[in-house]
């Protein structure tokens, strides 16, 4: 607290400039473009989403939002990036649940997936889903349950490779409701859902935007969305968790973070600057087109789901038996 004399304006004047001056790193960020580092290639859903929150941001800030992609070892090439740039304000990371995989997964990384890095806020979360066959028997995610009861190890499921959220997310349904279902990875989303169209597998578990357009013609039967409520872009088809399948939430995620040690002012007034680009108008309506729900978030909440996601996608390593890489 500064103590002045009332009779002295000089004093106060001083005191005042002192205040002002304690967020200076604030006031003057960004001084320059930031970097907004990706860690998967143009056209990806990283990629996408990263883009379309970049323009509103740099309305907002003043400054260019220059997106930079450093595909690589799953995302922790951009992620090693980030965490060694200068605290400064000026490198800001894309983050996904693909983060918390990596925690899981990679024995050792070159970097501490939580103490390493200062999360800004949430951006955004897709609803991944349980597709089958459109000649599939069953309709929805309790029939599938019932029906992979009856013939265990007899269903096979599609994912974009091994330790994917997909992957991951196939391995929850079975450890959560008790199926023994095949995993069969393949190269990329287009590969997986061209083998469940053949007929070369039953089961596809995937996020749902490159779905829509299969579903939409009648190709792939939608079973369950895997997030705790309705997805708008698929109204009729309910939520695992409504189906009976307790503790099957899940989702991709996405959210900004800083290298660690960035200060917190600049934290904050970047948060403030994300809540007011996921309300913008333009970006709702890209970010609902892509199948992506804004939802901003604290610094402290980002930091506690990443913790929780990195110990919950342990969990189901272990119990599935995969081993750390």
């Amino acid at each position: 607290m500064f103590h002045t004399d009332p009779k002295r304006p000089g004093a106060l004047l001083c005191a005042l400039a002192m205040t002002l001056a304690l967020p200076a790193a604030a006031q003057d960020w960004p001084s320059r473009p930031v970097r907004m580092v990706v860690g998967f290639a143009p056209g990806g859903g990283t990629d996408i989403i990263a883009r379309m929150v970049a323009q509103p941001l740099a309305e907002i800030l003043g400054q260019p939002i220059v997106v930079e992609n450093k595909p690589g070892a799953g995302g922790t090439l951009a992620a090693g990036t980030v965490a060694r740039a200068a605290p400064d304000g000026h490198t800001v990371f894309v983050m996904n649940n693909g983060h918390a995989v990596s925690a899981a997964i990679y024995r050792k990384l070159p970097f501490d997936s939580v103490k390493d890095f200062a999360p800004v806020s949430m951006l955004c979360a897709q609803p991944l889903v349980v597709a089958a066959g459109k000649s599939f028997p069953a309709t929805d995610i309790a029939g599938l349950v019932k029906l992979a009861r009856a013939q265990p190890g007899k269903l096979n499921y599609a994912s974009v490779g091994i330790g994917s959220t997909q992957h991951f997310a196939g391995e929850l349904l079975r450890q959560v409701s008790g199926i023994d279902i095949v995993h069969v990875p393949y190269k990329g989303t287009p590969n997986a859902v061209a083998a469940v169209l053949s007929g070369e597998v039953e089961l596809l578990v995937d996020v749902a935007s490159p779905l829509l357009g299969h579903i939409r013609a009648g190709e792939l039967k939608p079973l369950a969305v895997t997030s705790p409520r309705r997805y708008e872009g698929l109204p009729q088809t309910p939520t695992a968790l409504e189906s009976g399948v307790a503790g099957y939430d899940v989702t991709t995620w996405y959210g900004l973070a800083f290298p660690a040690g960035t200060p917190a002012a600049i934290v904050d007034k970047m948060n403030q600057a994300v809540r007011r680009a996921l309300a913008d108008e333009n970006f709702r309506r890209q970010a609902l087109a892509a199948a992506c729900l804004p939802d901003a978030s604290t610094p402290q909440a980002m930091t506690s789901h990443v913790g929780a996601e990195i110990e919950r996608w342990r969990t189901v390593m272990q119990k599935a038996g995969i081993e750390q890489q």
